[in-house]
């Protein structure tokens, strides 16, 4: 029933007006959303860097339906790495393969999202591709195994696991094989039981299994968690087993636990925000809440939180 009530509020355009003009919708905007612009995200991307951290800048959009929506999607990343590299921000890309046009035609976002990729190389950047829901699950992976293989793109182009699905140690192997970059999150998505685990405690249990597996792998990797228990096992693996703060980082959301990002990056460990922006975060976050209604409790006591 929540999810059904969050898919009819996404697609209300009365409500969407007056949350994008209301204070509180604002308010909610800046906190969780860097704005609706390029340059609303350059801003809050530099003042980021300024405190210790790095960036991964995210245009939000999903599932295209033609060709022009897709291009016009990879011409704002495009943008984005050229604005990233003249102002010398510590920044890179993440992109959903749906927004590059998965959902139009495969060989398209194929394309559109290597011409990224290649661009990135170019200037020594990254882009993170990320895991949407299970449906997506293979193609995605498929796609970054090609992408990676193209001559010159090794190192420039990277995948998201999701601890709570049963295949992400296998997918994690594939991936190590050919030194592809993680970042491992524990996933937002509703699926079912017989792939995806549904007790929390497993799900935490399986995320330390494979933050350990990525760890000890010698490619750099991020692990993206606010769950400070998490946290602390991983920087007592890291330091049980000499791995250095250099070879992995942490990553956490725009405006939540910035007191957690913070004290992270004056510890020493590695530290990236991931700042989305555009202008279909309305849509995006009630989408967020459908997927995974519990996500509306955790927004509501992070609100607030410095």
């Amino acid at each position: 029933m929540l999810r059904a009530f969050f898919i009819s509020l996404s697609e209300s355009k009365r409500l969407r007006h007056f949350a994008e003009q209301s204070s509180l919708g604002q308010k909610l905007s800046s906190r969780f959303v860097a704005g609706l612009t390029v340059e609303d995200c350059l801003r809050a991307t530099k003042a980021v860097n300024d405190l210790g951290m790095s960036v991964s800048v995210d245009n939000l959009g999903e599932n295209v339906t033609n060709v022009d929506e897709a291009r016009h999607s990879s011409a704002l990343y495009h943008e984005m790495l050229d604005q990233v590299a003249a102002r010398k921000l510590n920044a890179n890309v993440s992109l959903k393969l749906t927004h590059m046009g998965l959902d139009v035609d495969q060989q398209l976002a194929f394309d559109i999202t290597t011409r990224l990729v290649q661009k990135a190389a170019a200037i020594n950047n990254f882009v993170r591709v990320d895991m949407e829901g299970s449906p997506y699950t293979q193609k995605t992976l498929d796609l970054v195994h090609r992408m990676h293989r193209e001559p010159g793109n090794a190192g420039h182009v990277g995948a998201v696991i999701q601890a709570y699905l049963r295949r992400s140690e296998s997918d994690i192997e594939k991936l190590l094989a050919d030194r592809i970059r993680i970042r491992l999150c524990k996933g937002a998505y509703k699926e079912p039981a017989e792939i995806a685990f549904p007790d929390k405690a497993d799900v935490d249990a399986n995320y330390v299994r494979l933050m350990k597996i990525l760890l000890k792998s010698g490619v750099y990797h991020g692990i993206a968690t606010h769950d400070e228990h998490i946290i602390e096992q991983t920087k007592a693996f890291a330091r049980a087993e000499n791995i250095p703060p250099s070879a992995f980082e942490f990553q956490m959301l725009h405006g939540v636990r910035r007191d957690l990002q913070q004290k992270l990056a004056k510890e020493g460990w590695g530290m990236r925000v991931y700042i989305p922006f555009g202008s279909e975060w309305y849509p995006y976050f009630m989408r967020r809440l459908a997927e995974r209604p519990a996500n509306a409790m955790f927004i509501l006591k992070n609100l607030f939180r410095d």
